[in-house]
This record gives structure tokens, C-alpha cells and sequence, in this order.
């Protein structure tokens, strides 16, 4: 590369927008990543000209109470694919082990693989919410259909349908993170089980016409699975269960207070760096008779 990058940043207190965010950041930059930091997140985006940051910054008031502060800097040449690649390494969650393209060891024998580079969708197996779905899923009996709600580069869907061989309907609000895990889906030979669409929520005609679903996962966030636990309930199969992720400890109460007036229960809970997994059902839904107990980690 003959001459440096400008980057871009963006600090986020927490999960709020990550997703869009991402992509208005997107809109200047070619390559953009999400980093955790603390209970925070950093959205990176590199380019080779000189973003625009009154556009990006026009674009954040419209998704955010407060606009966040942006850094732009110009940085000298780098390898930056192979820095990016190297902040992600492989990593097991239950049993599956997720890793990169540049990732040339070995797979373990008793793991699923889960082929995950970074790239502008949230979901690459670092974050505790995802990882906690990837281990919720190892307690949960096979059903027939499953749905992932908000599901970013399709790393849970992928894990269904590579473990369990069955359909698997997978939507997101943001169209770039559904064009990404179209992606993910055919480089892990998942394709002809998992459809994505982009839509918001439950709202696309194709989760009514499939539904009832044996299992749905929604890592999404706090208030949204608060607001969509009517949804949810919707479309559940009686005997189904859902794995809901994206809340952090103090919110758990509020998101099952909601999800029990809807006649979910919680079956099972991991608590992974202060963010909670939750396991919800029916009363006397087979798919949890083997995992009835709670599950602290």
C-alpha cells in the first residue's frame, strides 16, 4: 500500500444502534469494525479518501438522542486485513468453534466449526451475548424450525442449521448485516437451509406464513425484546422455547416480567461478563424437560 488511511471512530456507551451505527459509518468508510470496550463499544471504519464527518455526523443525530463524538486522522500505511483478522482468533462456545478465514489450524474433533470473519454485522463469536446463545443452544432438545430475530452475520442460524439439518429463517433490520450473513451461510454450506431477509422484528410476511417456530433466537436487546415478547409468543409452537440475548444483568427482570405475561417462563440463564442468556418456554415444553435446572457461568 503507498500511502496511509484515514479512520474514522466512533464511541458508543453501549449495544444502542450498534448495528446502525455501523452502517452510517459504512456509507464513507470501505472496511468497518465493532470492538467491546468495557461496557462501551468502538465503531472503526477505514477508507482510503478522506471520509465526510459532517455526513457521518448528520446521520448519527438521526439515530441517536446525543451524537457521540467522531475522531477522524489520516494513519500511515499498514497491514491492516491481517491486524483486523489477528484481533479475532478462534474461539469454543459450547460445541462449536468459531474462527476466521485466516485461521489454518486445526478444528477439534468433537467441535462444529463456524467459519466467521469480521465484517460490518454484529455476531463474530467474541461478545459474551453471542457466545452465551452458542452455549443456551447445546441445552436445547432438536425441533423442526427455527427462527433468529436481528441475526447479524447468521452465526446462531448457522450453528442450527449446520447441528440440527433443519430450515432455518433468519431476519434482520439492517440489510447489510442480512447481505453478510447470506455471505456466511453459503462459505459455511448452509445456504440451501438458512433464508435471510431484511425486515424489522417479527414483522416480515415470511415468519407468519412459517411459523410455529420450535425455537427462536433473539440477540438483539433490552428494550426491543420487552417490546417484542408478543411477537415472540406469536409465533412460538406450543412445545418451543427462545433464546433471548443482548441484556444485561439489571435489565433481566424487566425483559422476563414481560416475557412471563406472555406465558414464557425462564428454563435457563448464563451470565457471561455481566451480559445474561435467558432460556424461555411454556410450562411443560418437552424441548427444556432434560435442562429444567438454572445454569450460572
Amino acid at each position: 500500500m503507498s500511502r496511509g488511511l484515514w479512520r474514522l471512530v466512533v464511541d458508543l456507551p453501549d449495544m444502542i444502534a450498534l448495528d446502525r451505527v455501523a452502517a452510517a459509518v459504512g456509507e464513507e468508510c470501505e472496511v468497518v469494525s465493532a470492538f467491546e470496550q468495557g461496557r462501551g463499544w468502538r465503531i472503526e471504519g477505514l477508507s482510503r479518501d478522506k471520509p465526510n464527518r459532517a455526513l457521518v455526523e448528520a446521520a448519527l443525530e438521526l439515530i441517536l438522542d446525543v451524537a457521540p463524538a467522531i475522531l477522524t486522522e489520516q494513519v500511515p500505511p499498514r497491514d491492516w486485513v491481517s491486524e483486523n483478522q489477528a484481533g479475532f482468533p478462534p474461539l469454543r462456545a459450547g460445541r462449536f468453534f468459531v474462527h476466521g478465514s485466516h485461521y489454518g489450524g486445526a478444528v477439534p474433533r468433537d467441535a462444529i466449526p463456524i467459519l466467521i470473519d469480521a465484517a460490518t454485522a454484529f455476531g463474530t463469536g467474541e461478545h459474551a451475548t453471542t457466545r452465551g446463545c452458542l452455549m443456551a443452544f447445546a441445552t436445547v432438545a432438536k425441533g423442526g424450525r427455527v427462527l433468529d430475530v436481528g441475526c447479524g452475520t447468521g452465526i446462531l442460524s448457522i450453528a442450527a442449521a449446520k447441528s440440527w439439518r433443519v430450515p432455518v429463517f433468519a431476519s434482520d433490520i439492517d440489510p447489510e448485516a442480512a447481505r453478510v450473513a447470506r455471505i456466511n451461510a453459503r462459505r459455511n454450506r448452509v445456504a440451501g437451509l438458512v433464508y435471510v431477509a431484511a425486515g424489522p422484528g417479527y414483522r416480515h410476511r415470511e415468519i407468519a406464513r412459517r411459523a410455529p417456530f420450535d425455537l427462536v433466537f433473539a440477540n438483539i436487546l433490552a428494550r426491543p425484546l420487552m417490546e417484542m415478547a408478543p411477537d415472540l409468543a406469536r409465533v412460538l409452537a406450543p412445545r418451543g422455547c427462545a433464546i433471548l440475548s443482548g441484556l444485561l444483568a439489571r435489565q433481566e427482570a424487566a425483559v422476563l416480567a414481560a416475557h412471563r405475561a406472555q406465558g414464557l417462563y425462564l428454563r435457563r440463564r448464563i451470565a457471561l461478563e455481566g451480559w445474561h442468556t435467558l432460556v424461555v418456554a411454556r410450562v411443560g415444553s418437552p424441548l427444556m424437560e432434560s435442562h429444567s435446572r438454572f445454569h450460572q457461568a
